[in-house]
């Protein structure tokens, strides 16, 4: 063995535990980080291309290990079922792979009431799935569509006990710590675990932000030799590694698919960039505060969109000072901060005069049901009237009051009869104003029946599978066959979530955008 080979050698058995000699874990979404991994064989040994193997080996061709006794990870949710209102055996005898497929196709820009469903989903706790055998295969399709939403809060919270235990769990850990400033932590996390196999830009990565940077250039040069460092990984992390070494260089391309961990170090070199049309869940790295007002406004609006972010902290960001321009999100400021003291004020001609502006910019940037949420019940109690007088109680509709709402409400005729009847879950003897309010009202006729494919799914004991399903139905069928619009409605009615077969409905009615 020549020297360089002896060293590298030597190098790889203190870097890398044991089990990185391992099968490489899957990828659950294609801009996680690839955090961890188990290479099975150096790159440089592998056998000619027309080298038959002896044997195919004498194990089995595939083997799945659970702990006995220990934790069903699809077990795990921060939402008691007395909040969800969902069944503890809601998954029932559908097949983990099945649910696992459905989650992760669940679209993220759907209407707020069916989000909020899917939240509820992707939070509770439920008893696992009957073949579920511990892997957590319905847990980390949980997680990848949390982190599609952008919800990295929740998701740190259902990962902390699994991430410390198994590969998948902690790659998914480990890039939200970084998009939510807590990468000190992850990469504590990682030196205490001896289980867990960094890879190399990781663990260089880890070992620069503890201060040993001697060990860093050593991981880095032992990574580029055995090739489990890309040309342009490597060049990334030598900037970070040693910034001075290429003062007066042209700047790196920016990548086309970063990671988060790809993210923080074009940060940590000065190359910092933007996350706009990036996934959702960097934006939340643009909240933390050493990022511009502007960029976080723009990041809070991104994560409010899809419920990732509470109405009341994007309303802290669009108050949190004077307007420093005008166009685009400036005019969402100052129309929510006119709007807003209006308001604090109680002068209905003030909130008759700022209320139409303020809509207008929800509706642009497709923030309306947040908006609703702060103050849909609050304009009820105000003396409007006139065309304030209606939009405001179109706005309580959209609101979590949206039934008292149309409770206190006389109508002035027009759409109002079928909107209050639909928030009533009664609209019997009442027209729909057009097609998709005839699709809805078929789903509220007392002679509504489950289709047949529901119908099935429900006498199966597959409800949490048929949810999913209806999910996308109504979302889809808003845009297309108006019939899975009625089903998936009729659906959630059937199973006790009447509220969210009514707000679903509302939302049909009023936002532009259905579905």
């Amino acid at each position: 063995m020549s020297t360089d080979r002896a060293f590298i050698g030597a190098a790889l058995a203190l870097i890398l535990p044991v089990s990185a000699m391992a099968e490489e874990p899957l990828s659950a979404i294609d801009w996680l980080s690839r955090t961890v991994q188990t290479p099975q064989q150096n790159p440089r040994a592998t056998p000619p291309a027309d080298e038959k193997p002896v044997a195919t080996g004498a194990a089995p061709a595939e083997i799945i290990t659970t702990t006995i006794g220990g934790p069903n990870p699809d077990a795990i949710g921060i939402l008691p079922i007395e909040t969800t209102g969902l069944p503890r055996n809601l998954w029932g005898t559908s097949a983990s792979e099945d649910l696992a497929r459905l989650i992760r196709a669940e679209r993220i820009d759907t209407l707020p009431a069916i989000q909020a469903l899917l939240y509820s989903i992707l939070l509770a706790e439920l008893d696992p799935p009957a073949d579920s055998d511990g892997r957590g295969l319905v847990y980390l399709a949980r997680i990848d569509r949390l982190l599609d939403l952008g919800a990295l809060e929740p998701a740190l919270s259902m990962l902390e006990g699994p991430a410390l235990q198994a590969p998948e769990p902690f790659r998914r850990w480990f890039d939200v710590a970084l998009l939510t400033g807590q990468e000190d932590r992850a990469c504590e996390a990682m030196r205490e675990t001896p289980e867990i196999a960094p890879t190399f830009p990781a663990r260089v990565f880890c070992l620069a932000r503890g201060g040993d940077w001697n060990a860093a250039a050593l991981s880095l040069r032992t990574g580029e030799a055995l090739g489990y460092v890309t040309p342009e990984m490597a060049e990334l992390l030598a900037r970070f590694l040693d910034p001075e070494l290429f003062e007066g260089e042209p700047p790196l391309p920016i990548p086309s698919r970063p990671s988060p961990l790809v993210l923080r170090l074009m940060e940590a070199i000065g190359e910092p960039m933007s996350t706009t049309t990036l996934p959702v869940a960097f934006a939340q790295s643009d909240l933390r505060n050493n990022a511009g007002w502007k960029t976080r406004l723009e990041a809070g609006e991104r994560l409010a969109r899809t419920g990732a972010i509470d109405p009341n902290r994007l309303l802290g960001l669009y108050t949190e000072r004077q307007a420093a321009a005008s166009g685009g999100v400036w005019d969402r400021v100052e129309a929510i901060q006119r709007f807003d003291t209006a308001m604090s004020t109680g002068d209905p001609n003030a909130v008759a005069l700022s209320l139409p502006e303020v809509w207008r910019q929800m509706e642009r940037t497709e923030l309306e049901v947040p908006f609703a949420t702060i103050y849909g019940a609050a304009l009820q109690d105000l003396s409007l009237s006139g065309a304030a007088s209606a939009l405001a109680f179109r706005i309580g509709l959209l609101s979590p009051d949206y039934e008292s709402v149309a409770r206190e409400r006389d109508s002035l005729g027009g759409i109002e009869p079928f909107l209050i009847g639909t928030a009533r879950g009664n609209l019997d003897g009442i027209a729909p104003p057009d097609p998709i309010a005839g699709a809805i009202k078929a789903a509220f006729l007392s002679s509504a029946r489950l289709t047949e494919s529901y119908a099935s799914l429900v006498s199966e004991n597959r409800v949490g599978e048929a949810i999913l399903t209806a999910i996308g139905d109504i979302t889809d069928g808003a845009r297309g066959d108006l019939r899975d619009v009625t089903a998936g409605l009729y659906l959630l009615r059937h199973l006790g979530l009447e509220a969210i077969a009514r707000r679903a409905s509302l939302e049909l009615m009023l936002l532009e955008r259905r579905g």
